[in-house]
């Protein structure tokens, strides 16, 4: 199962380029975008943890429009490299820690379920890191949530929360996005499982059958 945005990451990306070449035509480097999108999550976790949501969710989606920035503008510069990635990877995670950090300050969610949302956010982010560190699988962007998912529940969580105050309608979506993380992790790891071991079944019996 491919995650629900994943599915329209062609058009995401042909939409977004022309973004990407205004910024090349700026002078921005992409690792820079990369750099504002972490900076705007720190923000916005400071913004949560004094309970100014409604600013929490601008610069929750500004930090999202930077993520997708620093994309655009790698593949409109021609400037895409390992490193990018690694390093998009690893302000990703550290952005996910600081808005949910953020909330967990605000003392509208249970410390227990954020540090659930949190490392289940960390471990389906893992499991695909570590799959695609073999060599053997071009992807594993699959499971029942991405990031984009789980940053969109958060906000609906958000916007939700003032129309029902009287329901903890922000714990409720922390704790969907956790079990949506855990569970995007087990998908991932069977999913490595079924193209490693499936794989490497199928190649011994066309050995043993004689077949190359």
């Amino acid at each position: 199962m491919i995650p629900l945005l994943a599915r329209f990451r062609q058009v995401y990306e042909q939409v977004s380029l022309p973004l990407g070449h205004f910024c090349t035509r700026l002078g921005i480097h992409p690792n820079m975008l990369t750099y504002l999108s972490l900076v705007f999550s720190m923000l916005a976790g400071y913004l949560l943890a004094q309970r100014a949501f409604l600013w929490g969710v601008v610069t929750i989606l500004l930090m999202g429009l930077a993520d997708v920035l620093d994309g655009a503008t790698a593949r409109a510069s021609g400037k895409a490299s390992d490193y990018g990635t690694v390093l998009d990877h690893v302000t990703d995670r550290y952005a996910e820690a600081f808005v949910m950090g953020g909330l967990m300050i605000s003392g509208l969610v249970s410390p227990v379920w954020t540090l659930f949302a949190i490392f289940g956010m960390v471990m389906a982010s893992y499991v695909r890191a570590r799959a695609e560190a073999t060599g053997k699988l071009t992807s594993c962007n699959v499971g029942f949530a991405g990031r984009q998912e789980k940053l969109g529940l958060l906000l609906i969580g958000l916007v939700l929360m003032p129309l029902l105050p009287d329901l903890p309608i922000l714990e409720w979506a922390v704790i969907a996005v956790g079990v949506a993380s855990h569970v995007t992790a087990v998908q991932r790891l069977l999913y490595t499982r079924q193209m490693l071991v499936g794989s490497a079944h199928d190649h011994k019996l066309h050995k043993e059958s004689g077949v190359v």
